[in-house]
């Protein structure tokens, strides 16, 4: 099986940075079922492979032998992947001629991933 590799991106965002004194965004802070919507997908990120997957994606879209290729991971492991992105609606895929041409479905995400990779380590 080969190993897979991180595929690092920088994105950048118009918006403000918030301090870390700011209060948690108060849809999330006063209701339970946004908190766990949104841990729902932080889980769905909670890879190396599918922030990888994103890191791609954010750069244009691409069919899952691109992805594996760019990845040098099995492509069935990248399915896998795909799938759990696809569930929390991440990831879209639009099929033409029997192949998935996969692209993001939530525009923030790729704001999101931004974020994290710029979190100290």
């Amino acid at each position: 099986m080969a190993t897979s590799r991180v595929i690092h991106t920088d994105v950048t965002s118009a918006s403000e940075t918030p301090s870390s004194s700011d209060p948690p965004h108060p849809s999330i802070a006063d209701d339970r079922a946004r908190a766990e919507h949104v841990a729902e997908i932080l889980k769905a990120l909670a890879h190396p492979l599918r922030i990888s997957i994103v890191a791609l994606l954010a750069q244009a879209p691409r069919h899952v032998n691109a992805l594996a290729e760019a990845l040098d991971a099995n492509q069935a492991i990248v399915s896998q992947q795909l799938r759990v992105l696809r569930t929390q609606r991440l990831v879209a895929v639009d099929r033409t001629g029997g192949r998935g041409l996969y692209r993001i479905d939530e525009p923030r995400l790729i704001e999101l991933v931004g974020c994290m990779a710029g979190c100290r380590l």
